[in-house]
């Protein structure tokens, strides 16, 4: 204890001096804040290493597909009237505007194959568009509502909504350099040179992802701003990727900002009623905001970037801050009660000597809680794990320089106003464990069975459309997708074919004559005497085997056994091509007619129907998949088993030859993670812990006993969880680590008096109750504070902080007590520390 105390009690013989050496250094980290980042992408919801994720690249890569924002258009008047199709023009036209993006694509911009029908001869030439001036508008408004191709992708089957898709300009730029990072890190050895490259390029990335987030954030936002303009006779929703990252980082900063005031204010009001005094107000008040100034400054200062679960870290870091406190203050008003002739250095000394094991312990089992998040597997979960691990060390350190420094230049006081109230309050607690035993260990099975039951109903299934208020634009606009436009996850099955097929010839050109109908007359062909295999071979995809009668039916299979599956909406492939061209061909179609269509289809129904879903070599094909999002009855997990099966034993495709991609993939890898982590989370801290109270306590029985409150409050919130239906996700898979990190505290602190006490007349009851009138009430305090101040996250928009928040305090009460009755029950009741009187 010397090696703490002596240099400490020389130091704080200058308080002046340690109070603003504190205050500079938060200053010049606190200068830092204004770069804090904060990032909401999707790469930040993803499972860390998950190989699906190289899978899903490739895929946007080879098909070329971009982020974009989805504008859900429904006017008062009719959707194919003149009036609501210069709406939507000239809404187009200004969107086309705006820096940042690339196209605008609405139902005014697509071929039309059947309005009227086209034909065999004129697939290349013989499409329309919505915008023309003499399109025959029922024909078009009967496509949209019938075609195979549109029928719900761009307008609603009650013909009262269309869509207006908003394509981004591609992230060239960022692209490169993440792939030129990634190579570099997939090396096993890296030179000196190559190992400098890497770090430029990691920056680099860093940096142009900031800007890409910026300029996406400021599109969100001019894009809105054109909106406006149309609200007056139009009901508009804004949706896609984009728009949810920029909103998502808005409530991670309202959260950080608002429920940090809110917190300030509320520890404020608390501080002021317990102690009733104006300096345990300013000093602790001063404590939590240094710390929280210093950690926001240290991670801006390190680059380290905010993500959703960071949400909660200014709440979570002022409520441990000012548990800390909390405890000094309490140790150090019981001991100027004690002595009322000591003076205040004496004091100051004396509680901090006294309070620094305890204390160092309870901030070393919560750092311990953090860091078994780490296990998570999930970039988010880990950094946040990282983040607090170093606060909570940050604010024992604060605590126990500007608390004491601060007291150090305030009087003494010799007049202190005894807490009865809540002196006897606690001292209930322990009444009721003297005299209802019994109760206690008969609501300690019912609690432990009822958790039990409940840990078995637990899922990770969650709708993302959850995470939101329903007044949320996200949550409306995500429903009005779902319910109308054929769904908003994007899952994608990408199936290879390394054989081709034989290529078909066409000897010469024949002699009887050809309909135009059929193959379109002479310009079909390269010349006299070329057989079709030389013209077919200028385009690189046309001799696929995907695009032969034999390969469409392959994919038309599939399709539709993904289109009967209950929680997919609109589908897209090559087999609806394959529809089309049936339905024009009044019948089935050979592998000619389809080489000959292949070679002449005109660049807009190329683009929409064959190069999304066909690679360049012509070896891959795909299907593209939107998902319910929203649907109630959605299962991830088993609609992903349930497509696995069917085209590895129905369609008899070998592994590695599909492959399902898109985000409900990686969201999914990342959900179904989260049981294995829990268990792997928990079993870390458990093991940790009752390591760390046998290194305190010397005694395993004490060990056992000390763990035993906070495990069943761990699996308390995650019963309460499963009986409630609130599924595991990245927020909720800290709760029970932080729980037992959290909950430990007044373990440690309750027995830690406890031995000091019982020494006195070795009476376990007796010293039960002087616990729980002294350290109780510090309990009692830090544990009511915690409680209500994560309470207050429940004024969130986004749900997961309000999960968040009701469960962490519900966690906390159980935790509480637990400290103050089951705890000292067992202590009373198997007597660890010996034989009493």
């Amino acid at each position: 204890m010397s090696t703490f105390t002596d240099p400490y009690a020389r130091l704080m013989r200058h308080p002046l001096w340690v109070l603003l050496s504190i205050i500079l250094f938060t200053a010049w980290l606190g200068s830092y804040m204004p770069q804090l980042k904060l990032d909401a992408s999707s790469d930040s919801l993803v499972l860390e290493g998950d190989t699906s994720l190289e899978v899903y690249r490739q895929a946007h890569k080879t098909y070329g597909t971009s982020d974009f924002l989805l504008v859900t258009f429904s006017p008062h008047a009719d959707l194919f009237s003149k009036q609501t199709r210069q709406h939507v023009a000239a809404l187009r036209d200004e969107l086309a505007t705006l820096p940042g993006v690339d196209n605008v694509l609405t139902y005014l911009d697509v071929p039309l194959l059947y309005s009227p029908k086209v034909t065999l001869a004129n697939f290349n030439d013989g499409v329309r568009f919505l915008h023309e001036a003499d399109i025959d508008v029922d024909m078009a408004r009967a496509e949209f509502l019938n075609s195979p191709v549109y029928k719900r992708l761009l307008t609603s089957q009650d013909e009262s909504t269309t869509a207006l898709l908003v394509n981004i300009t591609a992230a060239t730029e960022l692209i490169r350099l993440r792939n030129a990072r990634d190579e570099l890190r997939e090396k096993k050895t890296l030179s000196a040179e190559q190992k400098q490259q890497l770090q430029q390029l990691s920056a680099a990335y860093e940096e142009e992802k900031q800007k890409r987030n910026k300029m996406e954030a400021q599109l969100v936002e001019s894009v809105r701003h054109v909106l406006d303009g149309y609200r007056s006779d139009t009901d508009i929703f804004l949706g896609g990727v984009p728009m949810i990252v920029s909103d998502m980082l808005d409530y991670v900063r309202s959260d950080m900002m608002v429920f940090g005031t809110a917190i300030m204010a509320f520890i404020v009001i608390t501080l002021a009623l317990i102690f009733r005094a104006a300096r345990w107000v300013v000093l602790p008040l001063l404590t939590c905001l240094l710390t929280c100034v210093m950690m926001l400054g240290g991670i801006a200062f390190l680059g380290v970037k905010l993500t959703v679960i960071s949400a909660n870290f200014v709440a979570l870091l002022l409520i441990l801050t000012l548990s800390i406190t909390i405890h000094l203050v309490v140790r150090f008003v019981e001991y100027e009660k004690e002595d009322p002739q000591m003076d205040q250095y004496t004091l100051v000394i004396k509680t901090m000597r006294y309070m620094v094991k305890p204390c160092t312990y309870t901030t070393l089992t919560t750092m311990v809680a953090f860091l078994s998040l780490i296990a998570s597997g999930i970039r988010p979960v880990i950094d946040f794990g990282w983040m607090m691990t170093i606060a909570v060390a940050t604010a024992l350190t604060l605590s126990f320089f500007v608390l004491p420094a601060g007291l150090l230049l305030l009087p003494r006081r010799y007049h202190e106003k005894d807490d009865s109230a809540t002196l006897n309050f606690t001292q209930k607690f322990a009444v009721f464990t003297e005299k209802y035993a019994l109760s206690v260990k008969v609501l300690t099975t019912a609690i432990f069975l009822f958790s039990v039951a409940g840990i078995a109903q637990l899922k990770v299934e969650n709708r993302f459309i959850d995470y939101f208020h329903k007044s949320t634009e996200i949550y409306q606009g995500m429903l009005k997708i779902d319910e109308e436009l054929g769904g908003t996850l994007p899952l994608d099955v990408i199936i290879n074919h390394e054989e081709q097929a034989a290529v078909v010839q066409v000897a010469k050109k024949p002699a009887a004559p050809v309909e135009d109908d059929f193959f379109g007359g002479d310009e079909f062909f390269a010349g006299e005497g070329d057989d079709f295999a030389a013209t077919a071979s200028d385009s690189p995809y046309a001799l696929s085997y995907w695009f032969s009668r034999s390969g469409m039916q392959e994919v038309q299979k599939v399709h539709q056994y993904l289109d009967g599956l209950g929680d997919t909406g609109k589908i897209l492939s090559l087999a609806t091509l394959y529809e089309v061209v049936q339905d024009v061909a009044g019948g089935n179609v050979d592998d000619i007619q389809l080489a000959l269509i292949k070679e002449n289809l005109s660049p807009d129904i190329e683009k929409a129907l064959v190069k999304p879903y066909l690679s360049a070599d012509g070896k891959q094909t795909r299907i593209s998949i939107r998902v319910m999002e929203t649907s109630r009855s959605l299962n991830r997990a088993q609609m992903l088993k349930d497509i696995d099966r069917f085209l590895h034993e129905e369609m008899g495709y070998k592994t590695g030859q599909y492959q399902l991609t898109g985000m409900m993939v990686l969201y999914n890898n990342m959900l179904q993670s989260l049981f294995s982590s829990q268990i792997t989370t928990l079993g870390a801290v458990f093991i940790a812990i009752m390591l760390m109270f046998a290194l305190l306590f010397r005694s395993f029985w004490v060990s056992l006993i000390a763990i035993a409150p906070n495990v069943l409050a761990a699996l308390f919130v995650l019963g309460c969880m499963g009986w409630l239906s609130i599924p595991l996700d990245i927020m909720t898979i800290t709760i029970a680590a932080i729980t037992v990190g959290i909950g430990v505290d007044d373990t440690i602190h309750y027995i830690h008096r406890f031995k000091k006490e019982f020494v006195k007349d070795r009476d376990y009851i007796a010293t039960m109750y002087r616990c729980h009138g002294s350290i109780g009430r510090a309990m009692y305090y830090t544990s009511v504070t915690i409680i209500v101040g994560f309470s207050i996250l429940a004024l969130s928009n986004f749900t997961p902080s309000i999960y968040f928040g009701l469960l962490t305090g519900l966690a906390m009460f159980a935790a509480l007590i637990g400290a103050l009755v089951l705890l000292p029950y067992l202590l009373v009741t198997f007597k660890p520390l010996g034989k009493g009187i």
